[in-house]
C-alpha cells in the first residue's frame, strides 16, 4: 500500500505552480503505465496505487517558494478596491463657480440709455458691445472702459467721461445687461449627448456642460479631463479668481507646451469634487471637457473550469470570486476546490498569490476574493482531482477493454 503524504497549506505560490504542472505530468506518465500491464492487473486497485506512487513523487519533489496569501488573511494593501457606480454620484452637489451676473465682460452686449435734457426727457438708448480690450464706444460720448466693473459702476464711468469731455453737465446714465458673453464648450466621451453647447458665462461650470450633454452615459468613469487652448492672453478678458491658466496654476498641468495651439489640462474625480474633496472647475471659451471612460482589464478565469477564457468586468459593480467561476460555466470538476487569485498590484515586482477555496467562499464572504481589474482565477488541480481523473480515465479504459475486436 502507497500512503501518500499531503503539503502543508502554507506552501508558496511557486509551489502550487509547480504542483500544477507535475501533477498534469504524472497523471500522463501514470496513463502510459496502466496501458502496458496485462488485463488481469489492470484493477481499480492497482491504478489507485499507481496513481497514488506518482502523487508521492511529484509532492516529494515540490518544494517551497513565494508566499501564498489566505483569503481571510489578505493584507489590507492588496486588497482589490470597491467599484464605484458612477450612475449613483449626485452631479447637482458638484461645486458651481457662479461669475457675478452684474459684472461687465469682454464680449458682453450692453443697453445704454442717456438723458441729457430732464425738461425735454430726450433720451438715446443705444446697444453697446464690449471689445475685446476692456473698451465700450458709447455714442456721443466715445470710448469708456468698462470691462471688470459692474453695471451701477459703468454707469458712474460713462458720466465721468461725458462731463471731463464737456459734453454734458449732468447726464443720467442707464447701463442694462442686454445678451452676457458665453463660452462655446465641447464635451465628448462617456456622456450621453456629446456636442458643442453655449453656455452663459455666469455659469459656465463642468456640473452646466454635463447637464447639457445629457449627463453621464453607462460606460462613464470618474474622472473627467479639461483640455483648455492656449492661445496668448487676450488683454481684458476675466477669469474666475485661481482658474488663471498662465502657468498652469490652480489644478491645471500643461502637458502641450506649444503656443500657440498648444493645450492645458486639469483632471477632477468627479466621486472627490462632489464630496469636497476637489474645486470645481469654471470653464472659458474653447474649453474640451472629456469624460473618461471607464474601461476595466477583464478577468481570465483559467484551470478546471467548463469554459476557461477571459470575463468582462461590469462597470459598475464589484465581481467576486464565485461570480468569475460561474461566468466561466463553473468547475469541470465539482471536487476541485482550491483556488488562487493571483493579482497584479503597483508597486509590486511579483504578483501576489491569493489562495481560497470554493466550499468555503459559499459560506464566508471574506474567502469570496473580491477581485481587480486583470486578476487570473486559477482552479487547480490537488490530489483529489487527480485521483478521480485517474479513476475516471480506468473507467473509461476498462469499458473500451470489455467491447470485442472484429
Amino acid at each position: 500500500m502507497v500512503h501518500v503524504v499531503f503539503p502543508h497549506r502554507g506552501r508558496g505560490a511557486a509551489a502550487g505552480t509547480a504542483l500544477s504542472n507535475n501533477f498534469r505530468d504524472a497523471f500522463y506518465k501514470m496513463g502510459r503505465l496502466i496501458a502496458t500491464l496485462p488485463p488481469k492487473v489492470r484493477s481499480l486497485r492497482s491504478c489507485l496505487q499507481t496513481a497514488g506512487l506518482a502523487v508521492a513523487v511529484v509532492l516529494g519533489t515540490a518544494g517551497c517558494a513565494t508566499r501564498v496569501y489566505q483569503a481571510t488573511e489578505l493584507p489590507v494593501e492588496f486588497l482589490a478596491p470597491a467599484t464605484q457606480n458612477v450612475q449613483e454620484i449626485d452631479l447637482s452637489r458638484l461645486p458651481n463657480y457662479a461669475v457675478n451676473s452684474q459684472l461687465i465682460d469682454c464680449g458682453d452686449v450692453l443697453e445704454v440709455t442717456i438723458v441729457t435734457n430732464y425738461a425735454s426727457l430726450s433720451t438715446t438708448t443705444t446697444p453697446v458691445r464690449v471689445g475685446e480690450n476692456g473698451v465700450a464706444n458709447i455714442p456721443l460720448i466715445g470710448p469708456v472702459e468698462l470691462a471688470r466693473l459692474e453695471l451701477e459702476g459703468a454707469e458712474q464711468a460713462i458720466a465721468a467721461a461725458a462731463i471731463a469731455r464737456g459734453l454734458f453737465q449732468r447726464p443720467h446714465i442707464t447701463v442694462t445687461m442686454k445678451r452676457q458673453r458665453t463660452n462655446k464648450v465641447t464635451v465628448v466621451g462617456a456622456v450621453n449627448e456629446p456636442n458643442e453647447y453655449e453656455l452663459p458665462r455666469g455659469s459656465s461650470s463642468l456640473f452646466a456642460a454635463l447637464v447639457a450633454a445629457g449627463g453621464l452615459s453607462e460606460d462613464a468613469g470618474a474622472d473627467v479631463e479639461i483640455r483648455r487652448p492656449v492661445r496668448g492672453s487676450v488683454p481684458g478678458s476675466l477669469e474666475p479668481p485661481g482658474q488663471t491658466l498662465a502657468d498652469g496654476s490652480a489644478g491645471y498641468q500643461s502637458v502641450e507646451p506649444h503656443p500657440p495651439y498648444g493645450a492645458q489640462v486639469r483632471r477632477v474625480n468627479l466621486a472627490q469634487a462632489v464630496s469636497g474633496g476637489e474645486d470645481g472647475a469654471h470653464l472659458g471659451d474653447g474649453d474640451v471637457v472629456n469624460v473618461m471612460k471607464r474601461a476595466p482589464k477583464p478577468i481570465y478565469v483559467i484551470g478546471l473550469v467548463r469554459q476557461p477564457g477571459e470575463v468582462e468586468m461590469p462597470a459598475n459593480q464589484d465581481m467576486y470570486m464565485l461570480d468569475a467561476l460561474a461566468k466561466a460555466g463553473d468547475r469541470s470538476m465539482q471536487v476541485a476546490d482550491k483556488v488562487y487569485v493571483i493579482r497584479r498590484v503597483p508597486g509590486q515586482s511579483q504578483p501576489v498569490v491569493i489562495q481560497s477555496s470554493v466550499r468555503r467562499a459559499k459560506v464566508d464572504g471574506a474567502a469570496n476574493v473580491r477581485l481587480a481589474p486583470g486578476d487570473i482565477v486559477s482552479v487547480e488541480e490537488t490530489p483529489a482531482t487527480v485521483v478521480l481523473e485517474a479513476l475516471k480515465s480506468f473507467l473509461r479504459f476498462g469499458f473500451s477493454s470489455a467491447v470485442p475486436m472484429f
